[in-house]
């Protein structure tokens, strides 16, 4: 009877195995097809705008343009609920404030597609959760591979830590630099765009939200 229950897990487990490649397949051919409409979509883009897609130094910008794309919207083939849920830790005696600042990230905008780019700071106070550190920078990331605007962007991370820890607060500050800014329109190379979200006691309580700011600002409130 063992022998026969070890035989089953092994028929189980090969099954799962298959699966689980089934989908990489499917997962493999789809990313195939996006990659190769893109690259259709830049070499018509060319044409419109007077060029060769066929000459030399362009043979490869459509290829290179349609991997580059498929980067910087990774996001999209990840569940921001699973980076924070592999590392979760119970810790009833800590109920002071977590701060991670200054974390890079890099967005495309909803509207022209150009890129927009800056520091993430991110802090929680725990009820009796808290999370690997490092998954913070890793949620900033996921939700940042995505065409974005950064009020949604704000909001996202900052409601994605408060529904999975439950903590009794989120503070979420972002500061950035729009390439739809400096490129184009206004043209105006120095401007920085910040956006904020508090939640919890961040919003509830004025000193919660003040310790949070100046600890970001560097100790200027």
């Amino acid at each position: 009877m063992e022998g026969d229950g070890r035989k089953d897990g092994r028929l189980i487990s090969g099954l799962l195995t298959e699966e689980l490649d089934l989908e990489e397949d499917a997962l493999g051919a789809s990313h195939g097809k996006v990659v190769t409409v893109i690259e259709e979509s830049v070499r018509q883009i060319l044409r419109a705008l007077g060029e060769d897609p066929d000459r030399e130094g362009l043979k490869r910008t459509p290829h290179r343009v349609a991997r580059a794309y498929e980067y910087f919207t990774q996001g999209y083939h990840q569940d921001p609920k699973k980076v924070i849920n592999g590392a979760l830790f119970v810790e009833e005696d800590y109920q002071e404030m977590i701060l991670v600042k200054d974390i890079d990230f890099f967005s495309l905008c909803d509207h022209h597609l150009l890129p927009f780019f800056g520091r993430a700071h991110v802090a929680y106070i725990p009820k009796n959760r808290i999370v690997g550190i490092s998954k913070i920078a890793r949620l900033v990331e996921v939700y940042s591979r995505r065409l974005q605007i950064q009020e949604r962007l704000t909001t996202q991370i900052a409601n994605t830590i408060m529904e999975v820890l439950d903590p009794y607060g989120v503070g979420v500050v972002l500061k950035a630099e729009h390439l739809c800014m400096r490129m184009r329109g206004v043209e105006k190379q120095n401007s920085l765009v910040v956006t904020s979200d508090m939640l919890g006691v961040f919003r509830s309580r004025q000193e919660t939200r003040e310790e949070f700011m100046t600890l970001v600002n560097g100790g200027r409130s």
